[in-house]
């Protein structure tokens, strides 16, 4: 597979990434299987990661600036 900005080759890494809801809120995912891009770094999820990504946002607290979960698809 490659990289949608770069055109390198992806490859199958497990790393932390946050992401941010609303205004205040910012959710770490630890241990998220990522593709990341050998040349530019760039990191793209899988359809069925970003599904379970989308899964555990919509039932996080948007009121807590902080939150980290320990991914497990």
């Amino acid at each position: 597979m490659r990289c949608r900005i770069c055109g390198g080759l992806l490859e199958s890494r497990v790393t932390d990434l946050p992401f941010k809801i609303g205004d205040s809120s910012i959710v770490i995912f630890k241990s998220l299987p990522v593709l990341q891009c050998q040349q530019c770094s760039d990191t793209e999820l899988e359809q069925t990661t970003m599904s379970r990504v989308d899964q555990i946002l919509a039932a996080v607290d948007a009121a807590a600036e902080l939150v980290v979960v320990r991914y497990a698809g």
